[in-house]
């Protein structure tokens, strides 16, 4: 198994969550993150004195999924998610050992 985890646009969390499940995709975690990356953020100006804001909201998507499935969920995510410009995001991809179920006990594929 995989754990795929993305980092979007907030715009693009209705339309990436859309795509999931026209995907099938039965489960993901998403969570409203702050990070930062090449666009190195952005300069304002707060009460006449330049503020660097170099911390931009992202959305990140946790999604585990069985080894053959990572190609297709990663082809969903850039689908869903690309608009050409810097800073679309990144995609993860790392093992996962086991998953258990908390309330059957069921372990590995069967508990995702």
């Amino acid at each position: 198994m995989k754990r795929v985890t993305a980092i979007v646009r907030p715009e693009k969390m209705e339309p990436l969550k859309d795509a999931l499940f026209a995907a099938n995709v039965s489960g993901m975690t998403i969570s409203q993150v702050h990070g930062c990356g090449a666009q190195h953020g952005w300069t304002e100006y707060v009460r006449g004195n330049e503020v660097l804001l170099n911390m931009v909201p992202k959305v990140k998507f946790e999604i585990v999924v069985e080894d053959g499935a990572v190609d297709d969920l990663v082809a969903v995510i850039v689908g869903a998610a690309r608009t050409g410009e810097v800073g679309d995001g990144k995609i993860f991809v790392a093992p996962v050992e086991d998953v258990i179920r908390i309330r059957t006990g069921e372990r590995g594929g069967q508990a995702v």
